[in-house]
């Protein structure tokens, strides 16, 4: 286990879009290797979520924090999303000390491939669905102060 170094805006490669993984790579022991450094950096840095991204690798995996656990996504991609929506603050490890209000649907539907390489389907809502939605932009290369409002900076939470 090592907890892994988490790059910084702007740092490029927090811009990419993310490579898909196939099951054969989900499986195999390097990728389950990296899913326990993911979860021990997440834990660690009180983390809600993070994103492959963030430690520097452009891959579509992201691991949140659930009230059952951590859970490793891979390929995560959201299939519905309702049609309320709620602003509420957000910050991000890869941006430290910048907080900002987001504007997210409530509740999603999302799909993905789990870290024995089987397909599921998770319904979340409230700050589960915020933060899934969250680590996929990190997928897709888009930050939180991309569309944050009331973005406050320098701010040291402890």
């Amino acid at each position: 286990m090592s907890i892994l170094k988490i790059i910084t805006h702007p740092n490029p490669l927090l811009r990419q879009i993310s490579l898909p993984f196939s099951v054969a790579e989900i499986t195999n022991t390097k990728t389950q290797q990296f899913i326990t450094d993911m979860i021990e950096t997440m834990l660690a840095k009180d983390g809600v979520g993070l994103a492959a991204p963030q430690v520097g690798q452009s891959r579509r995996m992201v691991v949140v924090n659930t009230k059952q656990g951590p859970l490793a996504m891979f390929n995560p991609e959201i299939t519905k999303k309702s049609l309320l929506k709620e602003w509420d603050e957000e910050g991000c490890l890869s941006i430290p000390q910048t907080f900002g209000r987001v504007k997210r649907p409530k509740s999603i539907r999302c799909q993905f491939i789990d870290a024995t390489g089987k397909q599921k389907n998770i319904a979340a809502q409230g700050l589960l669905a915020r933060v899934i939605q969250h680590e996929a932009d990190h997928l897709d290369g888009k930050l939180f102060i991309d569309f944050a409002k009331d973005i406050v900076e320098g701010v040291n939470t402890l």
